[in-house]
């Protein structure tokens, strides 16, 4: 009588157990849009206070611009905005996908080799130490001017932190789940697929993120130092003739690409990790 019971309550459970979990989605859901429309109301007033502002106190365009003057500078067609703005996302993303790549890559040899780490780890942290500006003319002799010398600082930039946080999370899978997989002959690829990559997905994220940021710094202090092309290199140029509103429309296209970069690193991170393992 009382399996029978239970068997009856079964359904009834599953579909508790299926709208709660709805619910909290819609919760999420909520969530979400509060918080992102709190984040557009604050920057539209910011927006509009600036406008405003600079109008009412009729500050000149090379001093402080309003908004819409930095919004008129796209149709100047001599500044090559699409092209230039092209090239910097170029070797934002390329440098950042090389650090990504590289990072993992020798976070993964390093755990599985510990003379490799203590031949190798206190090269990359001195290296590290360099400033990256000081790498500027000595880039450009081995590799001249061009995207590819940017991408190469920008890579500089990108590489440690995701090569530490991928390697700390390797470190933190529970020593039990290796021996477990190395005991039934698991191959180094197998142990690397089953147990350390979804154990440290959370950990290359979180280097990912920080990377995205840094990544944009990166191709800022490369055009600057070695490229004719891009939007860094665009402030330097418009910066002879005060065209402060063009200025500005270059450090809102980098911020946009930055902010864009940095969201796609977040989708991908809520679509492999799960919510609770999230750093």
């Amino acid at each position: 009588m009382a399996r029978g019971e239970d068997l009856l309550a079964g359904p009834d459970q599953n579909a508790l157990a299926e709208a709660d979990a709805a619910a909290a989605r819609r919760a999420d859901r909520r969530a979400l849009i509060q918080r992102w429309a709190a984040v557009v109301g604050v920057h539209l007033a910011l927006v509009l206070i600036w406008q405003f502002g600079v109008r009412a106190t009729s500050l000149p365009a090379f001093v402080l611009p309003a908004p819409t003057d930095i919004l008129a500078t796209l149709a100047k067609t001599n500044y090559a905005w699409r092209d230039n703005t092209l090239v910097t996302a170029a070797e934002i993303l390329g440098g950042f996908a090389l650090a990504t790549v590289a990072g993992v890559a020798l976070a993964l040899m390093f755990s599985w080799s510990r003379l490799l780490t203590l031949a190798v780890f206190p090269l990359l942290v001195t290296l590290n130490m360099i400033p990256k500006v000081a790498l500027g003319p000595l880039v450009i002799v081995w590799f001249s001017y061009g995207i590819r010398t940017n991408i190469l600082i920008t890579f500089s930039l990108c590489f440690f932190p995701i090569l530490l946080t991928t390697l700390r999370g390797l470190q933190e899978v529970e020593p039990d789940l290796l021996d477990l997989v190395r005991s039934l002959k698991g191959s180094r690829w197998k142990v690397f697929r089953y147990i350390q990559l979804p154990g440290s997905l959370p950990y290359i994220f979180s280097g990912m993120k920080v990377a995205a940021i840094l990544a944009v710094a990166g191709a800022v202090v490369g055009e600057f130092i070695a490229s004719d092309r891009g939007l860094a290199y665009l402030m330097i140029q418009v910066q002879a003739s005060l065209d402060t509103p063009a200025m500005f429309m270059a450090v809102l296209l980098l911020t946009l690409i930055g902010i864009a970069l940095y969201l796609v690193v977040l989708a991908a991170e809520r679509i492999f990790v799960p919510r609770d393992a999230r750093k």
